[in-house]
């Protein structure tokens, strides 16, 4: 089936165009040119690719909001997040995930790259089929209309040298190697399906012994799956990691061979140089979650000099304390002027990249992300006459003006996902009350 859609404004490779024309023949864009609309359908405002969520825990929306008042840190948050991972079934899970990624669809995500590690039952019992809790993510995403890469997370201790206790049971197989076991049956049940990219993770250097990290590694090298491990998100970790391995977590995952252009190092907050240039000379990914890490007073981490050192910068909401991936984009900017006092680190252009093509490409759909002809038929259509967008121009507007609900069309894989700022599910706040109850 052919369509063609009519854009005020496109954002293409070369720039920001008026009246481009896309046609679109299945999930595939097949031409892109410009002229007067016809019978096409009109897309109203800046068209842009699909954005990439590249780093989310779909459980952790039912905490937005919650205790806010409460002093603490990540650990005390943490507490929190446990409680509601061991509420979790793959009913509630199902409603909830299907929930939050229908908002993020609201907000112009195409793809997302689910962390996932609530394997099991509450007590740590695999459940009759080992993956149910990753296969009702993936039907979430179809529900609400996105790709997803469903990042395997691998996940063995409860710290470093702390074992497993309580909720940590239900995330763990008990080795690497009955983490792979499980993770091929995976790649095995959605083989040759466009829509998933079954994705690995080491879930960090405190819940992965570095003895057990190359088996995540080798699993990545033989499926060429994408391979995500959250780094440095706190200093804590550091500190107990260099006392452990006199080596901070970069060091230690670059020793054990987890490190590359299929890689993603997620946060990566507190670097010293030499991560940096690990980081850097391997072409490792870096994705920033800007609102998680000041919702949870993590730190501002140095996306500029990274990025600058040969690291590819992508966006993720994380824990979900807002979706939004305009506000991840221009934080990365506002938090470097915060950082250094100067404005000017990141042009429009660099942050939607990061929010597009390179957060596709961490999630292994490197065909998605841009609007050219043979891409992954994503377009997201933004207004420009909102109160917030209005006098603003170029990606500029996007980027450091609108919000997710200035996102008022989404075509996502060729399908209609959002029309005039609707979802095709219907009224996402009222399934987001109904899930987030339940587990609560």
């Amino acid at each position: 089936m052919s369509l063609t859609y009519w854009c005020e404004q496109a954002w293409l490779p070369d720039g920001v165009a008026e009246g481009v024309l896309i046609e679109v023949e299945g999930d595939r864009i097949a031409w892109i040119g410009q002229g007067a609309p016809g019978p096409a359908e009109r897309l109203a405002g800046l068209t842009i690719p699909g954005l990439a969520n590249a780093h989310s825990h779909a459980f952790h929306r039912a905490l937005r909001g919650g205790a806010l008042e409460d002093k603490g840190d990540f650990w005390t948050w943490r507490d929190r997040m446990y409680d509601v991972a061991a509420r979790l079934d793959p009913d509630r899970y199902l409603r909830l995930a299907r929930a939050v990624y229908a908002e993020m669809a609201l907000a112009g995500v195409t793809c997302v790259g689910e962390f996932h590690y609530v394997h099991h039952a509450p007590d740590g019992r695999p459940y009759e089929d080992a993956n149910a809790m990753g296969h009702v993510l993936v039907q979430a995403a179809r529900e609400a209309g996105l790709r997803i890469a469903l990042l395997d997370a691998c996940y063995l201790s409860g710290g470093i040298g702390v074992p497993l206790s309580g909720t940590q049971l239900r995330f763990s197989d008990g080795s690497a190697e009955r983490w792979a076991a499980r993770a091929e049956e995976l790649v095995s049940a959605y083989a040759g399906q466009s829509d998933v990219q079954i994705g690995v993770a080491i879930h960090s250097v405190r819940a992965v012994p570095p003895d057990q990290m190359p088996v995540v590694a080798e699993f990545s090298h033989t499926y060429a799956a994408p391979l995500h491990v959250h780094v440095s998100e706190q200093q804590g970790e550091n500190a107990a990691c260099v006392e452990r391995y006199a080596a901070t977590p970069t060091q230690v995952l670059h020793e054990r061979g987890t490190l590359g252009p299929r890689s993603t190092a997620v946060h990566a907050t507190h670097l010293t140089d030499v991560d940096i240039e690990l980081l850097g000379q391997s072409s490792t990914y870096i994705c920033m979650c800007p609102t998680t890490e000041r919702d949870l007073a993590d730190g501002i981490g140095p996306a500029r000099t990274a990025a600058d050192r040969g690291a590819r910068i992508t966006l993720g909401s994380d824990s979900h304390a807002v979706i939004d991936l305009f506000e991840e984009a221009r934080a990365v900017e506002l938090n470097e002027r915060l950082a250094t006092r100067k404005r000017g680190h990141w042009r429009a252009a660099e942050l939607l990249g990061a929010a597009t093509g390179a957060g596709h490409s961490s999630l292994g759909f490197p065909d998605a992300g841009q609007l050219v002809p043979g891409a992954w038929a994503d377009l997201v259509s933004v207004r420009l006459d909102s109160v917030r967008t209005a006098g603003a121009e170029g990606l500029e507007a996007v980027v450091f003006a609108a919000t997710a609900a200035d996102v008022h069309s989404v075509v996502s894989g060729g399908r209609r996902v959002v029309t005039g700022g609707r979802h095709r599910l219907g009224d996402v706040g009222a399934l987001l009350s109904e899930a987030i109850a339940e587990s609560r």
